[in-house]
């Protein structure tokens, strides 16, 4: 929004952070970080169209895939204790 409308090409060169650690000053950060959302926002889409299409082995394989990166990055978050 404020590239396309303002002209602001990166924040950190304005305001000298970065979005999210302006987010987590104002206590409004997201509970899961950004990565992580969408890849299990892509997993239940996934699912999705694997309900609808039940005999898809390529979407059967890559929600597999998709399903293990989500596994590693949570692993990963909790090592960081970014995720309980």
């Amino acid at each position: 929004i404020l590239r396309d409308s303002h002209g602001v090409a990166q924040v950190r060169f304005v305001t000298g952070n970065k979005i999210l650690r302006i987010l987590k000053s104002k206590g409004l950060a997201p509970d899961l970080p950004e990565d992580l959302y969408h890849l299990i926002k892509k997993a239940v889409a996934v699912r999705k169209h694997l309900e609808r299409n039940r005999k898809d082995k390529d979407a059967k394989f890559r929600l597999i895939l998709i399903e293990s990166r989500i596994h590693r990055l949570a692993r990963y978050y909790k090592t960081k204790r970014v995720l309980a």
